[in-house]
Order: C-alpha cells, then sequence, then structure tokens
C-alpha cells in the first residue's frame, strides 16, 4: 500500500514521470528517456494534447497513413487511416483502386436520428404517470430551450419525446425515451445536457431519476454502401466461382457467431481507422455497430453478398454517429488535416466514406480468405515488424526480404534467416 499517492493530478509532468520511475519502473533505466522521446517539440501543440486527459505523461504515437483511388458517388477521395495493424491501409488501397474502374462505391444515408434516455424509477399507477407525462412534456421542450438554440437555428434539435414502460423488464423502471437531430456535430454534449435538464424538470417526490444518459445504440442513424458488377470482372481466370466462395463467406458469417466476431473485425480494421484519424469516438462506434449485428438476437455479419443475374453485389448498412465540427474534430491538428483531405465533408458524407473503408476492408479480407489465405499477404506486411523486433540494420532488412521473397514468413523463420545472414 505504500504506492499510494495523494494529489497526483497536481503533479507536474515531470513529477509524474519521476514518481511513476521510482516506485514502478525503478528496474527500467530508459523509461524516463523513452516517455520525454515522444513528447512533441512544439511547447504548444504538446500543451494540446496534454489537456486532453488527466495525468498526461508523454504521447502514444500510431502510424498515419492514405488509402488512395477511392471513387464514391462518382467523386474521387483519399482517405485518412490511423491504425498499427500491418496490411490494412494496403489492403483497403488496393480495393480502392480495384472498384475505381467498375463504377467504385455507392453510398447514402438512410437516417440521422440519434437517442438519449432519462432512466427512473416509479411505483405508482401508470396512468397516473402517463398523464403527469403529458402535462409537463411541454415544460421538458422548454427546459432545453437554451441549450438547443444553437442547435435549432442549424436545422437539429429534439424531434420526439416518449414515455416507455419497462416494468416488464425491471420493476417500477421506466424511461423518457428522446431522439435527437444533431446535423454535424456528434452531439454526445448536447444530448446529455438536455437529458439532465429535462431530468431535473420531470423529478419529483415519487418519480426517482437514476440517471440521464445518450445511448451509443442508434439504430436509426443508419448508413449503407455498395459495390456491383459483372462476375466475370472479378477475377482474371473465375469470376464465377470467386463469387460464389465470397457469398459463402457471408453466409458462414450469418449462421456462425464464431466467425462473424472476426469477420466483423475485419469490417471494423477500415471503420475504426478513420474514426480515429479524424478525431471521432471510435468505442463508441464499436459498440453501437456489434449491438446492430446483434439485433436480430444472434450476432450476424454486418456485410451482404448477393449474385443475381451474372452481377455480384457486396454491400454494408450500420449505424454510425459521426461528426465534423466539435470535439477532437476542432482542436486536434491532425483530425482537421484529415477532414480537410476528405474535401471537408458533413457528417452525412463522413458517414458514406467511413462505411465504404469498413466494406473494402471486407471485400479484401474475403478476397484473400478464399484465394490465396489471409497469411500470405498479411505476413508479408509483417516481416517489417519482424526485422524490427530483431533490431535489423537496414542492409539486413533487405537481404532478409529478398531471401524470403515467395516463401511463407514466420518469426522464427525470419530470426533463423538473420542468424545465419550475420554468422
Amino acid at each position: 500500500m505504500s504506492n499510494l499517492v495523494s494529489g497526483f493530478s497536481k503533479f507536474t509532468k515531470e513529477q509524474k514521470i519521476e514518481w511513476l520511475s521510482e516506485n514502478f519502473l525503478k528496474g527500467n533505466k530508459d523509461a524516463n528517456q523513452i516517455l520525454r522521446l515522444y513528447w512533441n517539440s512544439d511547447e504548444k501543440l504538446q500543451q494540446l494534447h496534454d489537456d486532453f486527459i488527466e495525468n498526461t505523461i508523454s504521447n502514444y504515437y500510431m502510424p498515419y497513413g492514405i488509402a488512395p483511388n477511392f471513387v464514391i458517388n462518382g467523386k474521387h477521395y483519399v482517405v485518412p487511416m490511423a491504425i498499427e495493424e500491418s496490411s490494412v491501409v494496403a489492403a483497403a488501397s488496393l480495393v480502392g483502386k480495384f472498384w475505381s474502374d467498375k463504377g467504385g462505391f455507392r453510398a447514402s444515408v438512410l437516417s440521422t436520428v440519434k437517442v438519449g434516455q432519462v432512466h427512473f424509477m416509479y411505483g405508482g399507477s401508470k396512468t397516473d404517470l402517463e398523464s403527469y407525462f403529458l402535462s409537463k412534456k411541454t415544460d421538458l421542450l422548454k427546459s432545453t430551450e437554451t441549450i438547443t438554440e444553437n442547435m435549432r437555428k442549424r436545422g437539429g434539435g429534439i424531434l420526439e419525446i416518449e414515455l416507455r414502460d419497462k416494468t416488464d423488464e425491471l420493476k417500477d423502471y421506466y424511461q423518457l425515451h428522446v431522439t435527437f437531430e444533431t446535423k454535424d456535430s456528434m452531439g454526445a454534449n448536447f444530448i446529455n445536457s438536455c437529458l439532465e435538464a429535462m431530468a431535473q424538470n420531470f423529478e419529483k417526490e415519487d418519480i426517482q431519476i437514476v440517471m440521464s444518459i445518450l445511448s451509443n445504440y442508434i439504430p436509426e442513424c443508419l448508413v449503407q454502401a455498395e459495390v456491383s458488377c459483372e462476375v466475370e470482372k472479378l477475377h482474371p481466370t473465375n469470376g464465377l466461382l470467386f463469387a460464389k466462395k465470397m457469398k459463402q463467406a457471408v453466409d458462414i458469417a450469418n449462421v456462425d457467431p464464431h466467425r462473424a466476431v472476426t469477420h466483423n473485425k475485419g469490417v471494423m480494421n477500415g471503420i475504426d481507422a478513420v474514426v480515429i484519424a479524424t478525431g471521432n469516438d471510435f468505442r463508441a462506434v464499436e459498440a453501437g455497430v456489434h449491438a446492430y449485428a446483434a439485433r436480430s438476437g444472434k450476432y450476424k455479419s454486418l456485410t451482404a453478398c448477393d449474385i443475381e443475374n451474372g452481377v455480384f453485389t457486396f454491400s454494408i448498412q450500420i449505424p454510425l454517429a459521426l461528426g465534423t465540427v466539435g470535439g477532437l474534430t476542432s482542436t486536434h491538428p491532425l483530425s482537421k488535416l484529415s477532414l480537410e483531405m476528405l474535401q471537408n465533408p458533413s457528417a452525412k458524407e463522413l458517414m458514406q466514406i467511413i462505411a465504404v473503408a469498413g466494406l473494402a476492408q471486407n471485400f479484401a479480407a474475403l478476397r484473400a480468405l478464399t484465394t490465396t489465405g489471409i497469411q500470405e499477404g498479411h505476413m508479408k506486411m509483417h516481416l517489417v515488424n519482424i526485422l524490427n523486433q530483431l533490431e535489423a540494420s537496414q542492409e539486413e532488412k533487405q537481404n532478409i526480404t529478398k531471401q524470403l521473397s515467395g516463401k511463407t514468413v514466420s518469426y522464427s523463420g525470419v530470426a533463423d534467416a538473420l542468424k545465419t545472414l550475420r554468422a
């Protein structure tokens, strides 16, 4: 218990690192140097990063790359991606180019309704509660007027307030279910502020407010994307067989949750990378998307595949709550640059771009799985990481890469090849 500390958040960054080194990194002489190595040399920019969270001691870098050659609704894009996994950006780039001369991707936003809830307990008469709700509904809206003023000017705001009876699932449990339109803002702070104002106005002696919070499950904030072409254009030798195997792969993900989870993880490789690059909340997106994948009561594929009249169609429909104003999108320099790179999209357009990124990534994964296998391309990209772990020189990297060209790549194989080279 001697390692407990009081007032840690008030320490300077140097004091935090000194305390950490003395208490938990005693055996690591390089810890202080490593942490400082990732500080930004621009003090103003470093202070910006320090202010994002509490107890900052350094920055954690991730690779930031771009996938060119995407055509979406006839418009050309270069897509920024922040991700550490080998082959993701390469796969997206290849798929973007693959579909660019086949009409590109088509995408559309189906709806943009977001949800928040006031959760409360009430043990009295349901009829009395319904009467009270109807008498207070106008007041609930009035209580948020100062909060919603600017949003209403932009065409957004509160859409509807419903009283929902959940007592069949939990004794005395009801909720105010509120729907919102937040335009180009993701809207989390806006929604939560509205809900808390409503809760304060709605609470009375026999109504116990438990909590007021937005929901990251947004099945009415939907975007869809798809690609299609004649089956013979899919593969240089046997397009029909390729199309059938792709469809079978999606069908398997629809019947087996073990496969569906990995299948959808591949979708999220593309989605998360662009969500992070544009300063959006990837945890909220992940939670909402995976809940949507299980909406039937069974966890299934996020993508769909059809072959009809000789035409192959690959598509996705997912919920995405995104913003292009507010939060990190307005403060992080790389987030702002990412949005500029995407030609300053609206939130709706960003939904379409990110859905396409997920669809492209899933197409790339299934194409590899149903043809050469996933490891061939992945391990080629991973070779660089293995060589870095083994502290290979630039000359050694070139030599080993040449040696292993066309061969199966494994950590032990690379290590043995490097040992032989050095000997």
